[in-house]
Parts: C-alpha cells; sequence; structure tokens
C-alpha cells in the first residue's frame, strides 16, 4: 500500500499494489498494520461497513456526525465517483478547505476521511457501489450536513447538470451556519 497524505492534514489518499496474473488479480484493500504505519490504530477500529450502490448524477454530502464523529475509509468497487472531504474542524488551519479525488474500481484508490472533516461524493459513471468502513456507527438522529454547493467551501464538483440529491440534502445549512467541531 501506498499512503499519501493530501493538503489536508489526516486526510489520506490510499494506493493498494495490484498484482495481477493470467487468473486475474488481487489487491489488499485494508491492513491495520500498514494503514497504523500512517494512521493512528485507534482512528482506524472500524465498528460499522457500509455498501451504497448510486446512479450517474447522484450527490451524496456533505454529511457528518458531531456527537458521535465518524473516521471513514472510502472506496468504491463498480464505478466512479468524484470522492470530497471537507476540514470542519473550528481551529484548524485548514478550516473549510477540502480535498477532492476520483475513487473508482478501476484505480483502486481509497480515502481516509478521519473524524472532523464532512464527506461527499459525486457518482460520475452510470452506477457506482462505494464501500466504506466507519470508526462509529451511523446515527440518523445525529447526522449533520452541509449544502454541497456553498459558497464559502467552493468545491469544483465535476457537474454538468444539477445534480440528484435527496431532500436531507437540498435543504441543509452552509458551513456559516452549521454546527461543527470546535
Amino acid at each position: 500500500m501506498n499512503i499519501k497524505e493530501t493538503e489536508l492534514e489526516g486526510v489520506y489518499l490510499i494506493e493498494s499494489e495490484i498484482h495481477k496474473d493470467s487468473r486475474g488479480s488481487l489487491f489488499e484493500s485494508f491492513r491495520v498494520d500498514i494503514l497504523g504505519s500512517e494512521i493512528s490504530r485507534e482512528d482506524i477500529s472500524f465498528v460499522q461497513e457500509n455498501q451504497v450502490r448510486s446512479k450517474k448524477g447522484v450527490l451524496r454530502g456533505l454529511h457528518y456526525q458531531l456527537e458521535v464523529p465518524q473516521g471513514k475509509l472510502v472506496r468504491v468497487t463498480s464505478g466512479a465517483v468524484f470522492d470530497v472531504a471537507v476540514d470542519i474542524r473550528k481551529n484548524s488551519k485548514n478550516f473549510g478547505k477540502w480535498f477532492g479525488t476520483i475513487l473508482s474500481s478501476r484505480n483502486r484508490k481509497q480515502l481516509w476521511v478521519p473524524e472532523g472533516f464532512a464527506h461527499g461524493y459525486l457518482v460520475l459513471t452510470r452506477f457506482a457501489d462505494v464501500v466504506y468502513k466507519a470508526t462509529t456507527f451511523h446515527s440518523q438522529s445525529l447526522s449533520h450536513t452541509i449544502v454541497w454547493d456553498d459558497k464559502d467551501i467552493s468545491i469544483k464538483w465535476p457537474i454538468i447538470h444539477e445534480p440528484i440529491l435527496s431532500l436531507k440534502d437540498k435543504e441543509e445549512a452552509s458551513l456559516e451556519h452549521a454546527e461543527i467541531y470546535e
């Protein structure tokens, strides 16, 4: 595994070595000993894994939990997404800054999104299956969302048309008015 820190401290892009032969291919998607060399082992103690299938143009996010924050290890098993992490830690030097990258079944990259960050993604292919491991359980009642097109964050989403959003994601607050990490 090749682990690269992004311009946002604590957010890592993980590229697995792919072993190919005449039968197909294999790659390690998770190894606590390797990830634990860059990311604290306490931070990568997973309790839940989710798989989400979405169609092209669906934008999910920007989601986070305050009271029970989540770290997420995100990858795509089918299709491709533009995946984004936004630093929403009030006292961080990177507050309001974002990192985005394409995750796909083809490039097999993963993104580590630590606690203190909002997370979202846009589906770029006909369908995409996104799998993510979380460090705490998801709680709908504790979940928060920042609107995807917040002017202060200014994410450069690769969008041609208006994205497909859930009702919750349409009606959420801007970063300026959102509850955030102290």
